[in-house]
Formats: C-alpha cells, structure tokens, sequence
C-alpha cells in the first residue's frame, strides 16, 4: 500500500520567513544564476526583512559580492523596474530592498570603488543605461508617488546611494537629473516636520557634491528658490531636528537650574517622597561615562546642519525666515533650536573631531546671518526676542537669565561660553577666530548705530582677557601655531574697539568704567603678551593702545587718590581715579577697527569638504540604523 500523499511532515525545529529563502537562494553560487520570472514576482511581493538581507550581504566581502555580480545585478535590475512600475505593494517593498541593499553593497572598501560597484549594480556597458533608468524612477516616485509613505522610502533610497557613492562617480547621474523641484514638492506635500527632515538633508549632500569643482546645480537651486512656504517647512523641520539632537545632551546631564518650590525644599531635607507631584530624579552619570556619551554626540541627525549652512549661505529668504519666523505656542522657535544646540556642541566642541566639525559648520552660519546688516539690525532689536535655552553643564557658568532676550545677546553668550569652555594648549585657533569674528561684527553693528544692549558686558571683557592671560601663560604652545597671528590681531583690535566706542553701545557709564578697570588689572600681562609674540612690530595691532590706557592709568594709581589711606586703593577709589582719567585720556585707536571683511566660502574649501564627509557618513549611519 502507497503512502498517503496527506501525510503529516515533521516540523521544521525554527520557521523561517520565505522572503528569507528566497535572500538564500539569490545570494548561492550556482551555475544556474538566472532567476524565474515567478522567483522575482514572489520575491517582491513578500515584505522585506531589511535587517536579515544586510546580515547576508554583511557576511560577504567585497570580492564575493565581484563573483555574485550576476545575482546582485539582477536584483538591482529587477527593483528599479518594480518603482518605475509604480504597483503596490511591489514598488514599496522594492524600494526598502533597494534601501538596505545599497546601504550594504557600497559600505564595503573595494580596490576600485567606482569601477567595482558599477560592476556589482549593473556592469560598465549597462551603467548608463540603468542609472539613469533608476535616478529617473527615483524623481518620478518622490514627485507623484502613490502615497507619502513611498514617496519617503524613494528619498530613503536616494540617501542611501548618495551617502554610499559619494567619493565615486555614480553620483553624476543626480547631477544630470534634476532632483530639486521634486524634493520642494515632497517638502511642500510633507504632513510633518519629521518627513521633511530627509529630503533637506539629501539636498545638503547634493548641493555638495563637487561644489568648488563645478557648477553645482543644486547650488544654483539653492539662490533662485523663492516660495516662502516651502522654506518655512523646512526651518521648521531643521528647528525641530535641533530640538531633538538636543534633547540627547540633555539626557546625558540635566543643566536646567530648577526654581524654588515647595518640593525642592523637601527634597533637600529628606522628605522629597511626601512632596505634591513627586517626580524620580534621572540617575547622575558616571563622569567618564558621561565624557564618552559626549563624544558620540551630536547625534546622526545633526546632518541636517550642513544643508542649513548651505540654505543660509545661498538664499537671502532663507536667512530672513529662520531668523524672524513667528512663534507658535508650545513650539520652540526654530531660530531657538538652532542657537540651543549650538551652544551645547560648542560647549563641548573638544569632544571629538565630529563634534569640532559641527561647531565650526554651526558658527559659519551664525557668521552669515550677522553678516547681512538687515539681519543684524534685527537680532540686535527688541523684535528678534525669544527665549534660549543655553548650555550649562560645565563650569563657568554664566549669569542665568530667564524668559525673552534679544537674539544677539543669546549670541553673544554663546561665544562666551565657546571661549571659556575650549581653552586647550592645542587651542583650535580657527574656532576661536570664528567667535571673535562674531562678537567683533555685533559690536561694529551696535557701535555704528549707537545701539545700547543691556547684556552682561563685564562677562564678555572678563572672557576676552583671559583668553590674552591664556594665550600669554602658554606662547611656547602656541606661538608658531597656523593662523595664531589673526587670532592674536582679531583679539587685541575687538578690546580697542571696546575702549574707543563703547559709550555708543554699553549700556551705562559703570558699564564702561568696568572695562576700564578690567583693563588696568590686566597691565602686566599685557606688556608681557606683547613681548612673547612681537606684537609691538606688527602694524595690524592696537596692542599699543591698550598698554597706552592701561599704563595712563596705572601712573594715575601711582600718584594716589583723594581719601587715600595707605598703600592700597579700594575698589571705590579705583573706580573714582578711572572717572577722573576720561579727562587727561587720549585713546588713539587705530582706523577701521569695526571693519571685517565679508564671507568667501572659498576660503573655507578645505573645511567644507571635511565637513560633508562628516555628514555624509551620519548619512550612512542614520540609513543602516546604528
């Protein structure tokens, strides 16, 4: 008697997914490596598992992937045909397979890379023929897609290819196809601030893509884009980032000084449990954990960054709305976000080089909306007012002021915290121009309108002379360091300017009279900071003028004060002897000190090609998940 075909088959100990079999079965060396029609339709009919198709393509070395070229080519072929079909599901599941497949396939270090992944995708004869195939279903897909959530998973894809093939020349076919219109379209359709994140993004990679070698189309995008509701969508999406990138700082040590309430006070003594809407604190981080969590941050999202830079640089609309977009209730202003998270990574801009990087990227932009003086007229007006939350997780602190400031003073405290907080024999002299560039261009603006700003001053001045004690205790270091010599001039010529014009901008005479002071306390040092770096021969410095001052009125001290009992003056006296020298003061300050000279992005080429490689490889990272 047969068998009866209805017999039971013994259970397989572990189920497996068929979609997985099917990766299985693509990825053997077989002979046979051409696949049934029926295999693909199946193929991408099932959902993918992203996760175990990179595990696979994981295993594989660069060389594998060479001999499996057959199979690999298929499925590249195979999936751009199902999104330039456009039929669901297989257009969604082709474009998450196409996704993780890439993000794999052009991870690995090949010999040859732009050669060996064209051979590996479609082959050198094929190349032409299926990028432009695949860029073209990619535009049409992120445009009129059947739904959002396609259309998303197309600019997925699109990062992917461009995070992954940046250094080859498979990104030329972006070039030839014009991208742009299609992602403002998505950005313009986009329901929230998260979904218009990806796009902004992958045009800050493009726009990038060569730039100083030729004429970037997405660049020339960039200054011609003028719809007003696109550009507001797209602060906000980069706002919201900001917040977020943020909120990771935040959870590493919490900074924000609690009022008084009824349930701090019984914390302190014990009896926090019994207090009305008792919260557990979060668990304090160990200090060395807490400086490694640190240097892993920014987050893979602070890619968004570099597109801002380049929105900022390029459009003068851009620049306008990101500085006075109006403030929705419950909503932290995008502006507010922006300034917010570059105090945290310039707090920490020692941290790693990444970390350095976006501190540099993030002050650039500062630097471009000062320089636009009907920007600055308005960050240095009461109309620009928001609130700030700035970083305060390492000492010194400053004066903690809350509610509605001023952008400029917001500014301005950001570049004190960047001057106190990376002081380092290796002193990263390109951030510290940057931040004296920035404070120099909004006490220019301030001192030619005679615009008085109620701001902590004493801090600035107190920061910008210890920065002359720092640069004087550690000249070895530092003498001989590139560039040292316009920090030097840029520091010594911001303090002159401080001296000669800050009755139009500070805001009181005791305001000024503690300048003064400051300035007398700093005497020998600043003989001795002229000696260790030659300043007295450089004809760009007013290094002269404040040891003019200062000696003035030293010799004033010297001769005594009314009331003067002793040896010593007390700092009543002091002050008095300061008043009565404005009267036998000559400050002979040199012309042009509140002249700078204009942003050429030429000038930073070698920092921005750095800097795009540091996003593209957030890019990589945020696609493949890690």
């Amino acid at each position: 008697m047969e068998p009866s075909p209805l017999t039971q088959q013994t259970r397989p100990e572990v189920f497996q997914q068929k979609i997985v079999e099917l990766y299985e079965a693509l990825f053997k060396d077989e002979d046979d490596n051409e696949k049934s029609e029926g295999f693909w339709k199946e193929f991408f009919l099932l959902k993918p598992d992203k996760a175990t198709l990179q595990r696979i393509l994981l295993q594989l070395s660069p060389d594998d992937l060479l001999h499996l070229q057959e199979q690999t080519r298929q499925l590249f072929l195979r999936a751009v045909g199902c999104i330039k079909a456009g039929n669901a599901p297989a257009d969604a599941h082709a474009l998450d397979t196409v996704t993780a497949f890439l993000a794999s396939v052009l991870s690995k270090k090949y010999t040859n890379p732009s050669s060996d992944i064209i051979n590996v995708l479609a082959g050198l004869n094929q190349v032409d023929a299926v990028f432009t195939e695949f860029v073209a279903a990619l535009d049409v897909t992120i445009k009129t897609g059947r739904n959002l959530d396609t259309r998303q998973k197309a600019i997925e894809v699109a990062l992917s290819v461009t995070s992954g093939a940046y250094q080859t020349s498979l990104l030329s076919y972006f070039t030839h196809r014009d991208l742009f219109p299609s992602l403002m379209k998505f950005i313009q359709d986009s329901d929230t601030n998260a979904r218009a994140v990806e796009p902004f993004v992958l045009l800050g990679l493009l726009s990038n893509y060569n730039k100083f070698e030729f004429q970037n189309p997405y660049r020339l995008r960039l200054d011609d884009f003028v719809n007003e509701g696109t550009i507001q969508k797209i602060i906000k999406a980069m706002g919201h980032t900001c917040s977020i990138s943020r909120a990771k700082y935040v959870e590493v040590q919490e900074d924000l000084p609690e009022g008084w309430t009824l349930s701090n006070t019984l914390g302190m003594i014990g009896l926090g449990a019994i207090a009305p809407g008792a919260k557990s604190t979060p668990p304090v981080i160990d200090a060395e954990v807490a400086k490694e969590m640190f240097a892993k941050l920014p987050g893979n999202e602070a890619a968004v960054l570099l597109a801002t830079y380049d929105f900022a640089h390029a459009n003068k609309l851009f620049c306008f709305n990101l500085v006075s977009s109006p403030v929705e209730k419950g909503v932290e202003p995008p502006i507010s976000g922006f300034l917010s998270l570059t105090s945290y990574i310039l707090q920490h801009a020692h941290s790693s080089s990444r970390s350095t990087l976006y501190s540099h990227l993030n002050l650039l932009t500062i630097r471009l909306l000062i320089e636009d003086q009907v920007l600055c007229k308005r960050i240095c007006s009461d109309e620009s007012k928001v609130s700030v939350r700035l970083c305060r997780q390492r000492q010194p602190y400053l004066p903690l002021v809350r509610g509605d400031r001023i952008l400029a003073v917001t500014i301005l405290d950001t570049m004190i915290d960047g001057i106190n907080h990376n002081l380092r024999r290796r002193l990263d002299v390109d951030l510290y121009i940057l931040c004296i560039g920035i404070i120099l261009r909004i006490i220019s603006h301030l001192s030619r309108s005679r615009t008085r700003l109620n701001f902590h001053w004493a801090e600035l001045f107190r920061s910008l002379l210890a920065l002359i004690r720092f640069l004087t205790t550690y000249t070895t270091d530092l003498k001989n360091v590139p560039r040292i010599d316009i920090l030097l001039d840029s520091l010594v010529n911001l303090i002159a300017l401080s001296l000669s014009a800050g009755e139009s901008f500070l805001p009181s005479p005791a305001a000024y009279d503690d300048l003064f002071y400051k300035l007398v306390e700093t005497g020998e040092v600043l003989t001795k900071f002229r000696e260790n770096y030659n300043l007295g021969n450089r004809p760009t410095s007013s290094i002269d003028t404040l040891i003019s001052v200062s000696t003035h009125y030293n010799q004033l001290l010297a001769d005594g004060a009314p009331g003067r009992r002793g040896k010593h003056l007390t700092s009543v006296q002091v002050a008095g002897v300061i008043k009565q020298g404005y009267e036998t003061l000559s400050i002979q300050a040199k012309e042009g000190l509140d002249s700078w000279d204009k942003y050429r992005e030429a000038d930073e080429k070698t920092f921005l090609k750095k800097m795009a490689r540091a996003a593209v490889s957030d890019v990589k990272n945020l696609i493949s998940g890690t």
